[in-house]
C-alpha cells in the first residue's frame, strides 16, 4: 500500500515538474499547470493514477493550508485602509455577478437554487494568478492591482458564507428560516470563540512556544492551532475551509504572524499543487473535445461579464477610465475558490457531472486567458480612452474643476500624489513655484482639494488631463507614479504636446531608464540606483569615511550611471538657478541633426547670440564635454549643445537644428 502511494506521488511529481517548466516558457501559470498536470495522469488521460484516495487526501489538506492562510492574511487594519475598494467594489462585483448569471439562467429554465450556485460559482477572481503577472510586470503599486486586489480581498472573504449556504441552497433543511437561525448563532459563538483565542489564549500559548527558541517547535504548534480550530468547526457541522479560515484568523493580528505564515507557505504550496492536480483528474477532455462550441461561447461570456462588472464596479468609486478597463480585465476569469466551491457543491448534489464538466473546462480556460487579458489591457485603455464617448465623460467631468480654472505659464506638473509628489508640492509651495497635480486616487484629490491643493483627478495618458494641468505652457513635468505603462505612456504624450517641455520622471528599475529617455524624458531617477547610493553612502559612514571622499565616490558613481543613461551632464548651479528664478529663462539641450544647416559650421559664423540672443554652454560630444566652447568649435552631427535663454528663443533655435532652416532666415 505505502509503495503504491509512493508511485502516486512520484509520478505526479515529475509530470508536475515537466508541465511547469514547459508553462514557464510560454507564460503560463502555474495553477493552470497543475490542473494540466491532472488532466495527463487521471482517469481522462493516460490514466497513470487510477486510485485517487492519496491525491483526494492530499487536496483536502491543501484546501486547509489554502485557506489558513488566507484567514491570516485577513487583517481587520488592512479592510479599513482598503475599506472602499474592498467592502463597496467587491460587494458590488459579486452581488452584480449573481444577480446577473441567475437572471440568465432563469431564461433557460435553471432551477433557482442551482442558478445561485452557478454565480457563486462564477463571482470569485484567481488572486494568485493577478497578483503574480502584476508583481512580474512591476504593477503592484498601480491603481489597477490595487483596485483588483481589493475586490479580490471580498471574494476571498465572501467565499467563507458561500460555503456555509451551500446546505440550505441543497434543500437539505425544510426550515430555512431556523437553518438560517442556528447556523447565525453557530457563527456568532465561533467568532466569539476566535477572537477570545486570538485575545488570550494564543498569545499566552505563543509566548510560552517562542520561549523555547526551536523552529520546529514553533511550526508544529502553527500546525497544531490550524488542524485543531478546522477539527472543532467541522465537528458543529460547518465545512473544514471555514474553520482553516477561523484558525488562521487567530493569527492575522498576532505579532507572531509574520513568522507563522512564512513557516506555513511552503506546505501551502505543496498540498494546494495536490489540490489543482486533483481537479485537473476530474475533467474529461473527451468531454472538451466533443463540445469546443459552447465551451468557447461560455468562457467567452464569462469573460465579458465579468470584466464589465469588475470594470463598472470601479467606475462606480470613482476610479478612472484606464483603471476601469484594466482592472476589469484582470478581473474576468474563473479563480481558484470556485474549486473549493465546486467540489463542496458536488457533494450537495448542486450540479450534474456534465455541468460540473462544463465549469471546470470554462474555468481551466479562463485562467489560462488570464495573462493575455492584463497583457492587452493597456492597449484596449487606450482605443476606449480615444473613443468620442471617453472624451465627452473626461471634458464634463474637468468642467467642474473651478480651483484650476485660472491660466498659468512655466509651472510646474505633478503626476501622482504618493510620498514623492507629496513632498515635492510641499517644496514647490515653500519656494513659491505655481503647480499642478494630477492623481487617479478619488479619495486622495478629494481630501486634498479640501485643504487647498491645485490637485484634480484625471488619467495623465489622455491628452485632455494633460491640458487642463496647462502642460503646453508649463515649464517642467514630474512623473511620479507606480505604473510602467503608464509612465511611458505619459512621457511619449506630454513630449508631443510641448517640445520645451522639461521631463524629469522617476522609475523603480534602472533598466527602465533608457526606455524613457527615448520617449522623450529629459532627466529620468532610478529608485533602485538612488536606493544603492544611499545605502553605501551609510555604510562608509559607519567606517567613518571622510564626508569629502564619500561625496567624491557618490559624484563618480552618478556621472559613471547617468552619462550611461544619457541624461544631461552638470550644468554650472549659476545658470541653473538663474534659469530658476525666470519662467521664461531655461537650459536646454539641442541636437545636431546630419541634415541641418548647422552642421559643419563654427559658431561664430552661426552668431546663436546675436541672431537667437541664445549662449552656448557647452557641447556634449560622445563622452567629450566642451565647456565654454570657442568661437571656432564645429558643430557635427550627434553634437549635443546645452544652450541658456528664453524659452520662445530656444524654441526658434530647435527649429533650426532640427528642420535645417538657413541661420540668415
Amino acid at each position: 500500500m505505502i509503495t503504491g502511494y509512493l508511485a502516486n506521488i512520484i509520478i505526479i511529481c515529475a509530470f508536475a515538474l515537466v508541465i511547469i517548466a514547459i508553462g514557464n516558457r510560454f507564460r503560463i501559470p502555474g495553477i493552470v499547470g497543475f490542473i494540466i498536470t491532472g488532466i495527463l495522469i487521471g482517469p481522462y488521460g493516460f490514466g497513470l493514477i487510477p486510485d485517487r484516495t492519496i491525491v483526494d487526501a492530499l487536496a483536502e489538506i491543501g484546501i486547509i493550508f489554502l485557506l489558513f492562510t488566507i484567514g491570516m492574511q485577513f487583517s481587520f487594519r488592512k479592510l479599513f485602509e482598503m475599506k472602499k475598494i474592498v467592502l463597496i467594489g467587491g460587494g458590488l462585483q459579486v452581488f452584480l455577478t449573481i444577480a446577473v448569471v441567475v437572471g440568465i439562467l432563469s431564461l433557460f429554465g435553471v432551477p433557482t437554487n442551482q442558478a445561485l450556485f452557478i454565480g457563486f460559482l462564477v463571482c470569485p477572481s484567481s488572486t494568485a494568478i493577478t497578483l503574480k503577472i502584476f508583481q512580474d510586470r512591476a504593477e503592484l503599486e498601480s491603481p489597477h492591482a490595487r483596485v483588483s486586489f481589493g475586490i479580490g480581498i471580498f471574494q476571498d472573504i465572501i467565499t467563507i458564507p458561500m460555503l456555509v449556504a451551500l446546505p440550505i441552497l441543497a434543500g437539505q433543511t425544510s426550515d430555512i428560516l431556523g437553518s438560517i437561525v442556528n447556523l447565525g448563532v453557530t457563527m456568532v459563538l465561533l467568532l466569539v470563540f476566535v477572537i477570545g483565542s486570538s485575545i488570550y489564549v494564543i498569545p499566552w500559548f505563543m509566548n510560552r512556544i517562542t520561549g523555547t527558541r526551536n523552529p520546529e517547535v514553533f511550526l508544529l504548534s502553527i500546525i497544531l492551532i490550524c488542524f485543531a480550530i478546522t477539527y472543532i468547526t467541522a465537528e458543529v457541522g460547518l465545512s473544514i475551509a471555514l474553520g482553516a479560515f477561523l484558525a488562521g484568523l487567530t493569527l492575522s493580528e498576532s505579532e507572531y504572524f509574520h513568522q507563522a505564515f512564512a513557516s506555513i507557505l511552503p506546505f501551502r504550496e505543496i498540498f494546494t499543487s495536490f489540490f489543482f492536480i486533483s481537479i485537473g483528474m476530474l475533467l474529461d477532455l473527451g468531454y472538451m473535445i466533443a463540445h469546443p462550441g459552447i465551451i468557447i461561447a461560455l468562457a467567452i461570456g464569462v469573460i465579458l461579464v465579468k470584466a464589465v462588472l469588475s470594470g463598472g464596479a470601479a467606475f462606480i468609486l470613482g476610479h478612472s477610465l484606464r483603471t476601469v478597463i484594466m482592472s476589469g480585465l484582470a478581473l474576468a476569469n474563473i479563480g481558484e475558490f470556485a474549486f473549493i466551491l465546486s467540489t463542496a457543491g458536488k457533494g450537495y448534489g448542486l450540479f450534474t457531472d456534465a455541468t460540473e464538466q462544463v465549469f471546470l473546462a470554462v474555468a481551466v480556460l479562463t485562467m489560462s486567458l488570464a495573462p493575455l487579458a492584463i497583457a492587452v489591457g493597456p492597449r484596449v485603455a487606450d482605443r476606449v480612452g480615444q473613443s468620442p464617448l471617453a472624451q465627452v465623460i473626461r471634458t464634463r467631468s474637468l468642467k467642474d474643476d473651478v480651483i484650476l480654472a485660472e491660466p498659468l505659464s512655466g509651472h510646474l506638473v505633478i503626476v501622482g500624489y504618493g510620498l514623492n509628489g507629496r513632498n515635492l508640492a510641499k517644496v514647490a509651495k515653500a519656494g513659491t513655484i505655481p503647480y499642478r497635480i494630477i492623481d487617479l486616487n478619488p479619495d486622495t484629490v478629494a481630501a486634498e482639494r479640501g485643504k487647498g491643493e491645485p490637485i484634480f483627478f484625471g488619467d495623465a495618458t489622455c491628452p485632455e488631463i494633460l491640458t487642463h494641468a496647462g502642460i503646453e505652457t508649463a515649464r517642467i513635468l514630474v512623473i511620479v507614479i507606480n505604473d510602467t505603462l503608464s509612465t511611458r505612456a505619459v512621457t511619449s504624450l506630454a513630449r508631443q504636446m510641448n517640445r520645451n517641455l522639461y521631463i524629469i520622471v522617476r522609475t523603480r528599475f534602472t533598466s527602465e531608464a533608457t526606455t524613457l529617455l527615448d520617449l522623450g524624458a529629459d532627466e529620468v531617477i532610478p529608485e533602485e540606483f538612488e536606493t544603492s547610493v544611499e545605502i553605501f553612502t551609510r555604510v562608509l559612514k559607519k567606517y567613518l569615511i571622510p564626508q569629502r571622499t564619500i561625496e567624491r565616490f557618490v559624484r563618480e558613481v552618478r556621472a559613471d550611471t547617468y552619462q550611461m543613461l544619457r541624461t544631461p551632464s552638470s550644468i554650472s548651479s549659476d545658470l541653473t538657478d538663474l534659469a530658476g528664478t525666470s519662467p521664461s529663462l531655461d537650459i536646454s539641450i539641442l541636437m545636431v541633426d546630419p541634415h541641418s544647416s548647422v552642421c559643419g559650421r563654427s559658431l561664430a559664423v552661426l552668431e546663436l547670440r546675436n541672431q537667437y540672443g541664445v549662449s552656448v554652454v557647452a557641447i556634449r560630444r560622445g563622452r567629450e564635454t566642451i565647456s565654454n566652447p570657442a568661437g571656432d568649435t564645429l558643430l557635427v552631427s550627434g553634437d549635443e549643445v546645452i544652450v541658456f535663454g528664453e524659452l520662445e528663443d530656444i524654441s526658434r533655435l530647435r527649429d533650426l537644428f532640427e528642420e535645417g532652416a538657413n541661420p540668415s532666415d
